[in-house]
């Protein structure tokens, strides 16, 4: 067993990236605090071919030294927007057609291993602290969570969007994305 080198990797130059097929799926960040968060909110994006991320809020963005460093560059590649609020995000997905889900522990969540992937979909990330807004959840067709059984049935909010972005791409990849 080795390890695979650069050149074995086939990694994508910015340019390259920029003119592949994205994933029909938007994640849009809910007042994040942590701009190591959001950078690796950026970097997982970035590896799963996400179609785009929406800041909202007090949500820091590009370019900052902070994202940059944790995003190691991803931050140049994924298409990103800026909106004042979350529910501003949420009326322009709305009408450009997307469903919209919270990701967030509430009645009548669907279980992320029981949820089937729409395309054209966006994935609502809350605040480290208070989750997604309340003012946010009426927008919403529906909320996912990740099944947890241990003691804490919490998790960062970067591994949260690391765990559900791969789910995404598993499920689009199967409908040729």
């Amino acid at each position: 067993m080795r390890k695979l080198t650069m050149p074995e990797l086939n990694r994508l130059n910015v340019n390259e990236y920029h003119n592949i097929t994205k994933l029909p799926a938007i994640i849009v960040l809910d007042n994040i605090r942590s701009m190591e968060n959001v950078g690796a909110f950026f970097r997982t994006a970035d590896a799963f071919r996400i179609e785009a991320i929406y800041l909202c809020g007090i949500t820091a963005c590009p370019p900052h030294r902070e994202i940059h460093k944790t995003a190691l560059g991803a931050d140049e590649s994924v298409d990103w927007k800026h909106f004042e609020t979350t529910v501003e995000a949420c009326r322009h997905l709305k009408e450009m057609g997307y469903k919209i889900f919270a990701v967030e522990q509430i009645e009548n969540s669907i279980k992320l291993d029981k949820f089937e992937t729409p395309a054209k979909s966006a994935y609502i990330f809350g605040n480290e602290v208070a989750g997604v807004d309340d003012e946010v959840l009426p927008y919403c067709d529906q909320a996912i969570e990740i099944p947890q059984e241990g003691t804490k049935h919490s998790l960062n909010v970067s591994v949260t969007g690391g765990i559900v972005m791969f789910h995404l791409f598993k499920d689009l990849k199967k409908i040729n994305y």
